[in-house]
């Protein structure tokens, strides 16, 4: 099968949205990848892949991009190029946790967490996922040692593995609305040894399992606008004194998503920028 690449560059804080949207379309692209220049870091570009040549005005439209950020979209030879283009990066370093590909050896004295490049999903480079993983990693340096974990909207599974490799002992359920994430994330579980998380498919919190449960840490790396509709439904979900680290969000949408947990009376213990996306920890008294 012919892909074909669709580039829009330009400034990076508009790209940051318009990757952020197009991640959320249940048609859109396979892949979504954003780049910033070396030479300089206000400057980048992202990266679409599709099945069949895009409308490049059309997508433009979509991403909320103006006409400032130029276009263009040229066919790949029959291979796998997400994939390929993923192959090259580095392992992702966040505290005592390192995720990596097959083409990098384990980072040595790290809890280590193969995630391979796929079709539909991430690897762990992106700023929200290493966002979660340093504020996890912050809160075991504090001491914090839950017993029980929900990672709502999974995806790849990195957070809920990550979980299991510094919680031996806890009970760690992991959702995604996407079926197909679900078994990625399951066999990702199995190669990093953690196949007694249990995953399963939900949208939100629409499900028998978690009807009246609670748990000490919930991870929920999605997007702005679910982490507000759900914020009720994540305020219930934890035990007082529970933290819930969340992420997907924009830097630009961290004072929104956040009004959203203190009026449930929750208490942000931290605002953590990276790569121009948040990270937010609240904790329930």
């Amino acid at each position: 099968m012919t892909l074909w690449k669709l580039v829009f560059s330009g400034p990076m804080g508009p790209l940051y949205a318009a990757s952020e949207t197009m991640m959320a379309l249940e048609d859109g692209p396979l892949s979504v990848s954003l780049f910033e220049r070396e030479e300089d870091e206000t400057e980048g570009w992202i990266e679409l892949l599709y099945e069949a040549e895009a409308d490049a005005e059309a997508v433009r439209q979509t991403a909320g991009l103006s006409k400032a950020y130029p276009a263009s979209c040229e066919p790949l030879p029959d291979e796998d190029w997400v994939k390929l283009s993923q192959s090259g990066l580095p392992p992702v370093i966040a505290g005592r946790f390192a995720l990596h590909g097959s083409h990098d050896a384990a980072p040595e004295g790290k809890l280590a967490i193969l995630i391979e490049a796929g079709p539909a999903f991430g690897t762990g480079h992106h700023g929200t996922t290493r966002g979660c993983l340093l504020a996890f990693d912050a809160l075991l340096e504090d001491g914090f040692a839950p017993a029980s974990v929900l990672d709502v909207g999974t995806g790849t599974g990195a957070l809920a593995i990550a979980a299991r490799l510094a919680l031996p002992d806890a009970e760690i359920l992991a959702t995604d609305i996407d079926p197909d994430a679900v078994e990625e994330s399951r066999r990702n579980a199995e190669k990093n040894g953690a196949a007694d998380i249990d995953f399963f498919a939900a949208d939100g919190f629409d499900h028998v399992k978690l009807v009246a449960k609670t748990f000490d840490l919930v991870f929920a790396n999605i997007l702005a606008g679910p982490l507000i509709e759900l914020a009720p439904r994540i305020d219930q979900a934890m035990h007082g004194g529970g933290v819930a680290i969340l992420s997907g969000l924009l830097e630009s949408q961290a004072d929104e998503v956040s009004a959203a947990y203190l009026a449930l009376g929750l208490h942000i213990e931290r605002k953590d920028p990276l790569e121009g996306w948040s990270t937010l920890v609240v904790r329930k008294t």
